[in-house]
């Protein structure tokens, strides 16, 4: 499938910026599963400082905006060709060991919420069958609200919260795995929806290693396995190790960021 794609984030600054930094995971990498065919990033307001590898083989950007900026707008387009592999992303190992997809992190740390979803997990090779049946008793728990959290929500306070977004999703049964000794990981990317072009937000799932087929994804908040639908930008231990866009700005500006994306066929 060839999907056509368009994501432009804005930031309004209601006084000049002092410093303003910005780091974006948005550029999307070639593998098995999908070809990027063209792809560009255009910056309004601000420059592009360096581009680099994180730990987890994410390109990454560092983009400054100009000084006394009062905006800035980040587009990044092109067409990228999928392929459906039923979730299954295979064997494909980088720098870092599976040991560390085990080991929790802030935002994926276990409480009593997380501890009792783990009693759903008997397998700890990984059972397809528990792990289909843990992602849908997530959802059940959490359904999906978009009040419910925030980004710096952890996952065992979305688990009480009763709700949640695809972030929260993904963590949840991150933080479930890994309390059940399951290496697991946080992906982010983007999902064509059928139904519409334009979509809220850019998406997340998850992906849990099986023995025998390597890592297996998991879209929580769709109950399914990522298809040709779904294009990969960044990996991490939870949502701030791949998040898409991050930053920080100095002085005492307040900072108002809009969103607009498409994806389409």
């Amino acid at each position: 499938m060839k999907l056509k794609i368009s994501h432009t984030t804005k930031y309004t600054y209601d006084a000049p910026v002092l410093y303003g930094l910005q780091q974006v995971r948005l550029i999307p990498a070639s593998d098995r599963h999908q070809t990027v065919l063209n792809w560009k990033v255009d910056v309004i307001g601000g420059d592009e400082e360096l581009t680099f590898f994180d730990q987890y083989r994410n390109k990454c950007m560092l983009i400054k905006a100009h000084d006394g900026a009062t905006e800035m707008e980040l587009t990044v387009s092109g067409d990228i060709e999928t392929r459906s592999s039923d979730g299954i992303y295979g064997m494909v190992y980088g720098a870092a060991p599976l040991w560390h997809f085990v080991q929790a992190t802030e935002r994926t740390r276990a409480g009593p919420g997380i501890q009792a979803l783990s009693k759903l997990i008997t397998n700890t090779a990984g059972s397809l069958e528990e792990l289909h049946r843990l992602s849908a008793a997530i959802l059940a728990a959490t359904p999906y609200i978009q009040t419910a959290t925030t980004v710096a929500t952890t996952a065992e306070d979305a688990l009480s919260a009763g709700g949640g977004v695809c972030q929260d999703h993904a963590q949840i049964f991150i933080a479930t795995l890994r309390c059940a000794g399951i290496p697991a990981r946080y992906v982010s990317g983007y999902l064509m929806m059928d139904d519409r072009i334009d979509q809220d937000a850019s998406h997340a799932w998850a992906e849990a290693h099986v023995d025998g087929l390597g890592w297996v994804a998991f879209d929580v908040s769709n109950g399914i396995s990522p298809d040709e639908r779904y294009v990969r930008l960044a990996t991490g231990r939870d949502s701030k190790d791949a998040a898409p866009v991050s930053g920080m700005t100095l002085g005492n500006a307040l900072e108002t960021m809009h969103v607009s994306l498409q994806v389409q066929q």
